[in-house]
């Protein structure tokens, strides 16, 4: 099932030289998480959104706002917290006496970017605040839709659910994120550099764009048009059948997991070079895409883990 790389589809000389930078300006800034950096920007191509877990102080932020920065597109940071209300994510409707009207506010959703910091200590309610806006691009106030700007792109981070004051995500709203990915602690050497050089926080206040809105879009289009063969489909949906029958999993990838994960392999296969997604990109992306959708019958092992068997059970024809 593999091939030769080819030029991608509809991507210009230019837009993948700018994409290229920007991965490499990222990882100047987010040190030794070169996979990871690639993963987010998997997720900005594919039109998804990116949930990052970790501990604190691994660099969850810093990928957000170095990712942001790069992207020059307009940024939004929400600090969620146990207090925060839908209507300081979405915005409120405010009685114009003058005008004897009301008058819509925005909230800091309608942004390009937004970074939802630290998301599960909020209420299930303030959560659930972001689902109609990341599956739809739009949200409702009020019985009046407003729509959001276009690239619209959640970044959430989120601490481990046995930290004190977390609210775990429901399935609904795990499910609204196309990766999920972990940084872990850094190398030896990537610690070090970190350690000896200057403050990221000042760094990403330096960083110049690269990228803008309209070559997101443009490479969005591109993304669309990477082949996925008859034999790569029929892979992808083995894997999908694995999953409701794997030993341990009592929820396995629903269909729309299944398009998730072939919509991430072709930007997978774009940002290195393809034309065509092949079995390794699929392979690259499972764990990432399947494990936060996939439920466990139990609490022995954990949904990353189980994710991993899947692959590893499922053979490449």
């Amino acid at each position: 099932m593999s091939a030769s790389p080819t030029a991608a589809p509809m991507l210009t000389d230019g837009l993948r030289a700018s994409l290229d930078r920007a991965q490499t300006q990222v990882n100047g800034l987010v040190l030794g998480k070169a996979h990871e950096v690639r993963l987010a920007f998997v997720a900005l191509l594919s039109g998804g959104h990116l949930l990052i877990e970790d501990l604190p102080g691994l660099g969850k932020t810093t990928l957000a706002h170095a990712l942001a920065a790069t992207l020059g597109l307009d940024f939004q940071r929400v600090q969620f917290t146990s207090d925060l209300l839908p209507a300081d994510v979405v915005g409120v409707s405010v009685f114009d006496p003058q005008a004897r009207r009301f008058e819509f506010h925005p909230g800091p959703i309608f942004t390009h970017v937004l970074l939802a910091d630290e998301i599960n200590r909020a209420p299930p309610r303030t959560q659930s605040a972001l689902l109609e806006a990341m599956a739809e691009h739009q949200v409702t106030v009020d019985g009046t839709t407003h729509l959001l700007p276009d690239p619209f792109f959640v970044i959430a981070t989120q601490n481990p659910v046995d930290l004190s004051g977390t609210y775990p995500l429901p399935d609904s709203q795990l499910d609204r994120f196309l990766l999920r990915l972990a940084l872990g602690y850094p190398s030896e050497a990537a610690e070090r550099d970190l350690l000896a050089g200057a403050d990221r926080r000042d760094l990403i206040a330096q960083t110049l764009p690269i990228l803008g809105a309209d070559d997101v879009i443009a490479a969005r289009r591109a993304v669309n048009a990477v082949h996925a063969s008859d034999a790569l489909i029929a892979y992808v949906q083995a894997l999908l059948a694995r999953s409701r029958r794997h030993a341990g999993v009592r929820v396995g990838l629903s269909p729309r997991a299944g398009l998730a994960l072939l919509r991430a392999a072709r930007a997978y296969a774009l940002l290195l070079g393809r034309s065509h997604v092949v079995p390794e990109d699929v392979q690259a992306l499972f764990v990432p895409v399947a494990s936060h959708r996939l439920t466990a019958d139990a609490q022995g092992e954990s949904d990353a883990a189980l994710a991993k068997a899947i692959l590893h059970a499922v053979p490449v024809d």
